[in-house]
């Protein structure tokens, strides 16, 4: 970690950085947030670009479409409409 942040930074150690969103992500999961809510939730509360947000979340899916599909059915059709996620 750069003496300059508290946190990893993208720029410096960007594996770190990837691996701290993965996280984050993860974490909402546990709470069964929406994409978008993810990605607003780690927005605000952590100052994380949403592009970089949802490039994690994408290759999460990937890696994990199993998970993926049962999180989607689980959840409610209206928001299985709004992620839009194919498999």
């Amino acid at each position: 970690m750069c003496q300059k942040h508290q946190f990893p930074c993208l720029h410096c150690h960007p594996h770190d950085y990837i691996r701290m969103v993965q996280h984050m992500i993860e974490s909402c999961l546990v709470f069964q947030m929406s994409k978008d809510e993810c990605v607003k939730a780690l927005t605000e509360h952590a100052n994380i670009e949403p592009t970089i947000t949802l490039t994690v979340w994408e290759e999460l899916l990937k890696e994990n479409k199993a998970f993926f599909r049962e999180y989607f059915q689980a959840s409610s059709p209206t928001q299985r409409r709004q992620w839009n996620f194919s498999f």
